[in-house]
């Protein structure tokens, strides 16, 4: 980094405005972040219509802050009421909500904002040493391996559904099958509209998350109305640095799968938080506690992944144009109002904006630890209501959060009714969270799998071949296979032997 490097890097750092401007998003942003139904992605859009008329630095500057803030507030209510802020959160939920019902809300939250950070800050690093590198890695993905990366996710769902690969896996096709509504992506066809115009447009996955896990979940509460509300320890809020370097390996292996995942063009934080907390299952071999039981590991692996995931995301938007996820792509547009065009042309003729916009991004990470580690007094209350209060609250904030992405009663309705599903899928042992990841999941497999049938003239034996005749493809094929076998008993056969071989290697063979 030269000097006029470092004085772009440090601008928002010694400019008071900018450093305001920086601090406001990040705080607003972690705020939003953790009201369902607000997305990051929404906030970013609305900020598009007030800064147009802003210097590029300053607008950047807000954008970058709501990012960063939005992105990790979604684990304040994944943690507190089981309700993930944002989809990039339902992992966090699945050993965060454990944690606060054992009354470690504070303490929590607290690791959950470091590892947050270092998440971040890594990413971030990415993106000022790999950008070049990671985008052209980034461009070796054809729609073939999109697919794949998809499929994969779908069967990760095994780790989120107990040992019950078939349950988590017909939870996740069901969550396919939700988003398939609507209309066709390619030739405009209806698709499951049974001739209603309301789902021409299909079913916002924001209004099947917040009812699977928000009103499931006030109807689960509701057999344990009379239960005395755990009282959350929040004496100590900070994490000991011996317990932050307990979970730093985790943490930086959680935030490459972040960056890789996120610098893939339309993937983001969702995929790459999901595939953290399963790489963090099979690696961990002695947890804090058994997995979706208040595992501290499984809180830190998503947590530093999907902000890991932000650096990640602006690479292939500074270096190629084309977005990492859905903020992104609204940021994309901010750049085009503004008289940029993102891509290899603005690296080499605004190499300014790049060195900006690390350091920005490095602030809101500092905003971040700061303002994530106020308030969490008041959030932590929460938890301790009454349950004849909380339910009604949380079924409230679900019904406004809904309204809140179109102002449709009838996506009221849709979140109702999934509630009432997602209430029958726990008595019966499904997890809701594959269902949603399905339903994100779900268009991008549709889609790429068609391209990739396009692509060889819809020739099944030529997509067959090309799923082992492309280095990457094959790794990816491989990656399916073993995450098919890994169920089979004959593996939990071979895993048996092997545990007992070096048993007896240990032993002497005695």
């Amino acid at each position: 980094m030269d000097g006029s490097a470092l004085s772009y890097f440090l601008m928002a750092w010694f400019d008071p405005w900018l450093l305001g401007l920086t601090a406001l998003g990040t705080f607003a942003g972690v705020y939003i972040g953790a009201i369902p139904g607000l997305s990051v992605t929404m906030a970013v859009s609305i900020l598009i219509s007030f800064t147009f008329s802003w210097d590029v630095n300053e607008a950047l500057a807000l954008m970058a802050g709501v990012f960063c803030g939005g992105v990790y507030g979604g684990s304040r209510t994944a943690i507190l009421l089981n309700i993930p802020g944002a989809p990039s959160a339902i992992a966090t939920a699945l050993d965060g909500f454990p944690l606060a019902q054992r009354g470690e809300a504070g303490r929590a939250i607290g690791v959950s904002t470091v590892v947050s950070v270092i998440g971040g800050m890594l990413g971030v690093l990415a993106l000022a040493i790999a950008a070049p590198a990671i985008s052209d890695f980034a461009l070796m993905f054809a729609p073939r391996d999109y697919l794949l990366l998809a499929i994969i996710g779908i069967l990760l769902v095994g780790s989120l559904s107990g040992e019950s690969l078939a349950k988590g896996v017909f939870a996740g096709a069901l969550g396919v099958l939700i988003g398939m509504v609507g209309l066709d992506p390619l030739t405009a066809e209806q698709r499951f509209t049974f001739g209603q115009i309301s789902l021409l447009g299909g079913i916002p996955y924001v209004a099947a998350m917040i009812g699977f896990f928000g009103v499931a979940e006030a109807l689960v509460q509701l057999h344990h109305l009379k239960a005395t509300p755990i009282r959350q320890q929040v004496d100590r809020i900070l994490p000991s640095w011996n317990v932050v370097k307990r979970y730093i390996p985790l943490s930086i292996r959680s935030s490459i799968i972040g960056v890789v995942i996120g610098a893939l063009p339309g993937t983001g934080g969702d995929i790459a938080s999901l595939m953290a907390y399963d790489h963090a299952k099979r690696s961990v071999k002695k947890p804090s506690r058994p997995f979706g039981q208040g595992a501290y590991e499984g809180l830190v692996a998503p947590e530093s992944a999907n902000n890991a995931a932000i650096g990640g995301a602006y690479i292939p938007m500074l270096t190629l144009g084309l977005p990492g996820d859905a903020v992104t792509a609204v940021i994309i547009g901010a750049l085009f109002i503004h008289g940029l065009r993102p891509g290899p042309m603005m690296m080499i003729e605004t190499p300014h904006l790049f060195w900006f916009t690390v350091g920005n991004l490095t602030l809101a990470n500092l905003f971040t630890l700061v303002f994530g580690l106020t308030g969490i007094r008041i959030f932590a209350k929460m938890v301790e209501c009454p349950r004849t209060v909380l339910v009604p609250l949380i079924v409230v904030l679900s019904v406004v959060g809904t309204y809140a992405i179109q102002n449709s009663v009838v996506d009221i309705y849709w979140m109702l009714a999934f509630g009432v599903l997602g209430y029958f899928m726990k008595m019966y042992g499904y997890q809701v969270g594959p269902v949603i990841l399905g339903v994100i999941l779900g268009p991008l497999m549709d889609v790429s799998y068609r391209r990739a049938m396009l692509s060889v003239r819809d020739e099944p034996s030529a997509f067959a071949l090309e799923l082992v005749s492309h280095p990457l493809t094959l790794v990816l094929t491989l990656s399916v296979v073993l995450l098919l076998a890994r169920q089979t008993p004959a593996w939990t056969t071979m895993q048996a032997r092997i545990g007992r071989w070096r048993n007896d290697g240990r032993t002497g063979g005695a």
